[in-house]
């Protein structure tokens, strides 16, 4: 693994523009569930069975039990090493960038900046009728929530949680920021399963653009057989290692 480190950082050392995509396995050692594999139920429900807006219809105070849920676990979180390199990187370089796929925050929490969010915000509410006055989506960190379901604030109308949920298409500003991030020279792919789309396909949209592209994820995925590095390790430990081969300091 030292080998593939030093690789990497090798290429970091003299990298303009450095895109990192995250996914649930860079929160997992914060404590955030990921809600996949064996442990991925929440009472006797699966993630896809409640993040759809036909849940949302069907039982909107179950829905938000679960989002509230989700909100006090994150609550007690806080961001790992893998948060922390990461922040350091992007402070320290105008051209490094994240885009993730996690809801949890817990980038912005420890400091990285320009982040791009693909999916949302836990901490984000949006009115479920859409209506027209502003904002589109409010920020709310109570937690629990005085009210549940909670209310839009202009409408009266039901509230939703500000994320993507299955089904339903990204916003296209943001996957205009994330494709324009991908055309970099090094694309790191961290903790991410590389089976949810819109997200896996940017490892080719970066390599199409010549990216020498980095795989960081314990298990192999479907991204890696066509990666140029692969390092099978969690990434709380391998980020650190390549921190510290890039600047000789600890995390």
């Amino acid at each position: 693994m030292q080998e593939m480190i030093r690789a990497v950082a090798g290429r970091l050392r003299g990298a303009a523009r450095v895109t990192v995509l995250t996914g649930a396995g860079v929160s997992a050692a914060s404590g955030v569930p990921t809600f996949r594999g064996s442990n991925g139920l929440w009472r006797t429900f699966r993630a896809i069975d409640l993040a759809t807006p036909e849940a949302f219809m069907r039982d909107p105070r179950l829905v938000w039990e679960w989002y509230g849920w989700r909100r006090e676990c994150v609550s007690s979180c806080a961001p790992n090493a893998a948060h922390a390199v990461l922040a350091g990187w992007t402070l320290q370089h105008d051209g490094w960038r994240i885009i993730t796929q996690n809801v949890d925050d817990l980038h912005q929490r420890a400091g990285s900046r320009g982040v791009i969010p693909l999916h949302g915000s836990l901490w984000e509410l949006a009115c479920w009728n859409e209506c027209a006055a502003p904002p589109a989506t409010w920020r709310d960190e109570r937690v629990p929530l005085p009210e549940s379901p909670p209310r839009c604030p202009s409408c009266g109308g039901l509230a939703r949680p500000a994320v993507v949920w299955f089904g339903e298409a990204l916003a296209p500003a943001v996957v205009a920021q994330a494709i324009d991030a991908a055309a970099c020279d090094i694309f790191l792919t961290v903790g991410t399963s590389s089976v949810v789309y819109p997200a896996a396909r940017l490892v080719d949209t970066a390599r199409a653009h010549g990216a020498f592209v980095v795989e960081i994820n314990p298990e192999a995925t479907p991204a890696s057989a066509t990666v140029d590095v692969s390092i099978r390790v969690a990434a709380e430990r391998v980020l650190p290692a390549i921190d510290r081969e890039l600047y000789g300091r600890p995390c």
